[in-house]
């Protein structure tokens, strides 16, 4: 059947290299769930990159028992997207979905904003991703927001993964042909990527042997010769900690919040994948310029955030974002 669901969400959490979406009801009853590719408006242009969500919307739907035809499916859509940097970017895509008639009311912004909401229980605080880039974004119940334009150097950004990576490589070279200090990437690099030596590793990469997604396994690697306690490394990681902190402590303080208890989300895959190393340093930074701040690493997927999003902008009450939140918690510990 095809029927409005009265008060739901359709959300959307569109990252570079994955989409999920969910389908929930007004009492925070989910519906239905799907995943797809990445979102990438930039590369195909808007009305592309959304045709490309229509599989996951119908996938969600017909979970639920719904068909997606010519009537609303939904009372909201909250679209939490990747590459919505610009404020024209974000009004040309909430044009798009508009058009699709999949919701009455259509609300898109950053998909930092979904981390964010994902790890706080009202929509005040501020969130850092570190995935495979960096952005970081903040809230308050008022509707006031700060972010970032975060489109990479140009505008002010370091780190992330890709960076990351990139630093391990630049840093071994160096030490290689003598311009830089010693360090263990140098060896470590060659052995991840059964080669025999980091020269033969680079003509890889030149010569596409090795992929693009593949110099991105450096990243980890930088963390494990960071953890043995490389000096080189440790240098790199220190330099993720202190931007990680930058944007918190920006954020924070454009939105009046750095006097003030709140929580400071952390999300993406560099910050979830649980290196005490980075996040150590991150805390102890945070505490510094930060004191009443409180770290959290985020443990529900960022589209519950979406989510969230969208039945705040339903006024759903406390006990639908609690049934959401505990149709996405992790399981308990064995």
């Amino acid at each position: 059947m095809d029927a409005l669901v009265p008060g739901g969400v359709l959300a959307f959490d569109a990252g570079n290299s994955k989409t999920d979406v969910a389908l929930v009801a007004a009492d925070g009853t989910v519906l239905g769930t799907a995943r797809g590719g990445g979102f990438e408006p930039q590369k195909l242009g808007p009305e592309a990159a959304v045709d490309g969500l229509a599989l996951l919307v119908h996938a969600a739907a017909a979970q639920a028992g719904l068909r997606v035809g010519e009537a609303p499916l939904v009372q909201q859509l909250s679209a939490c997207l990747a590459n919505a940097d610009l404020p024209v970017e974000v009004e040309e895509l909430t044009s798009v979905f508009e058009r699709r008639g999949w919701a009455e009311s259509v609300y898109v912004t950053n998909d930092t904003f979904a981390l964010l909401r994902s790890g706080v229980d009202e929509p005040r605080g501020v969130a850092v991703v570190c995935g495979a880039g960096i952005n970081c974004s903040g809230m308050l119940p008022d509707g006031r927001t700060a972010r970032f334009t975060a489109l990479g150097t140009l505008t002010g950004d370091w780190g992330g993964g890709a960076q990351l990576a990139e630093e391990a490589f630049w840093s071994a070279s160096r030490a290689e042909d003598g311009r830089g200090p010693a360090t263990a990437l140098l060896t470590a690099l060659p052995l991840h990527y059964g080669k025999p030596s980091l020269s033969a590793v680079i003509e890889a990469l030149h010569f596409g042997e090795l992929s693009a997604e593949q110099q991105l396994e450096a990243a980890p690697v930088l963390f494990q010769v960071a953890a043995a306690g490389d000096a080189v490394a440790l240098g790199i990681i220190q330099h993720q900690a202190e931007e990680i902190v930058a944007m918190a402590v920006s954020a924070l303080r454009r939105l009046d919040l750095l006097g003030e208890r709140v929580t400071v989300v952390l999300g993406g895959g560099v910050l979830t994948a649980g290196h005490s190393v980075l996040l150590d340093r991150v805390t102890r930074l945070l505490s510094e310029y930060a004191p009443k701040a409180v770290p959290r690493v985020v443990d529900v997927p960022p589209v519950v955030g979406a989510a969230l999003l969208g039945l705040d902008h339903t006024a759903a009450g406390s006990a639908a974002q609690e049934r959401l939140r505990a149709a996405f918690a992790p399981p308990p510990a064995a």
